[in-house]
């Protein structure tokens, strides 16, 4: 699995003369740890503030992708915003070595865990050896 880096869309044009604002499409990469089990890889993103309805994990010509969006936990009117969460984004590429179609998440507490299994060519496997 090699992590694929995609390049931020940064908008100036709509850039006010008096006051520099962020760029609408940032994304924080997300931290996630690797570790590899008898039956495949185990990926486990830290995504703080993220429910199940702001998440979409998903696989295209070998690529994984995590986007997640933050929900804002507060309660009444917005009147005025200086901090805001920025939106989480990280892909992989996969190799064959790992069965795409029995990939599986979870997300408890803002952590994300995939399982990804290894495809059954991929397992190592005892080979019988015949007697003559």
């Amino acid at each position: 699995m090699v992590e694929k880096t995609v390049p931020a869309k940064s908008d100036t044009s709509a850039l006010s003369a008096q006051e520099e604002l962020r760029a609408p499409e940032r994304y924080v990469t997300p931290p996630v740890d690797i570790f590899e089990t008898p039956d495949g890889l185990v990926v486990v993103a830290d995504l703080p503030g993220v429910e199940n309805d702001g998440l979409a994990v998903r696989v295209d010509d070998d690529i994984l992708t995590i986007q997640a969006r933050p929900r804002v936990g507060t309660t009444g009117e917005e009147l005025h915003r200086e901090y805001a969460l920025k939106d989480f984004f990280r892909q992989f590429e996969l190799t064959d070595a790992v069965d795409q179609e029995r990939i599986s998440a979870s997300l408890q507490h803002g952590v994300l865990s995939l399982t990804l299994p290894k495809a059954e060519r991929a397992k190592p496997r005892r080979i019988p050896v015949q007697t003559a």
